[in-house]
């Protein structure tokens, strides 16, 4: 109840971000009993689904970082709209299948300008939260999971824990509910989460953050 009050006054939400094509399938299923606990900690949430719309992948073109509008210049696809409830949100959780030992191309595709895009306009998901979770029929989730880490450790975003890697075993839409441990793991993430997000939430005000440091790029050819 403590959890659940303290959210209400702070009003936290966190992005919930279903890399699938499978709206119901085995990663939406590990990332709404993720979200559930999130919930119940009193924390709102929001869903993104990448679905089966086409999703345009980086082109190197800058120009978000030379706008500093917040924007990815294609705008012929969600991006945009989905990286603007990412930057007023907390936190995320991104799910992604795994599709030859990796994640999906559509959710690449998204994380690739979405991250791009916000460190380019002063770190817009700096001090976030952010977790992600793999479904797998067999292998490749460690690699997948690894991936998503990446995303947020080069955003300065701060990453919980569980008590394995943050994976559900399954091929057919709901198979995953039978992986016990895999539910045990997704339920410990949505504790975790809650409790670092009112941590940070509780802490700021007393404890100033790091002031952000431009970066520095050291170029190997010269």
């Amino acid at each position: 109840m403590m959890f659940a009050q303290r959210a209400r006054r702070f009003r936290m939400n966190v992005v919930v971000i279903n890399g699938s094509p499978r709206a119901n399938g085995n990663t939406a299923f590990a990332l709404t009993t993720a979200a559930k606990v999130l919930e119940e900690k009193g924390i709102r949430i929001e869903r993104i689904d990448i679905g089966q719309v086409p999703i345009h992948g980086c082109i190197a073109c800058r120009s978000c970082m030379q706008q500093q509008n917040r924007q990815c210049r294609i705008a012929d696809d969600p991006v945009n709209g989905w990286l603007q409830t990412m930057i007023e949100a907390d936190g995320m959780v991104i799910g992604s299948p795994v599709y030859y030992g990796g994640m999906n191309g559509a959710l690449k595709a998204f994380l690739d300008r979405a991250f791009f895009t916000a460190s380019g306009n002063g770190g817009l998901f700096r001090h976030k939260v952010g977790a992600g979770v793999v479904a797998v029929r067999r292998a490749g989730s460690v690699a997948t999971l690894d991936q998503l880490n990446k995303y947020f450790s080069i955003s300065e975003m701060f990453i919980p824990g569980s008590n394995y890697w943050n994976e559900m075993h399954g091929l057919m839409p709901g198979e995953a509910a039978g992986d016990a441990e895999g539910v045990q793991c997704m339920r410990v993430l949505g504790a975790n989460m809650a409790w670092l997000l009112h941590l940070i939430e509780h802490g700021k005000h007393a404890v100033p953050a790091p002031v952000r440091e431009e970066k520095i790029r050291t170029n190997f050819i010269r």
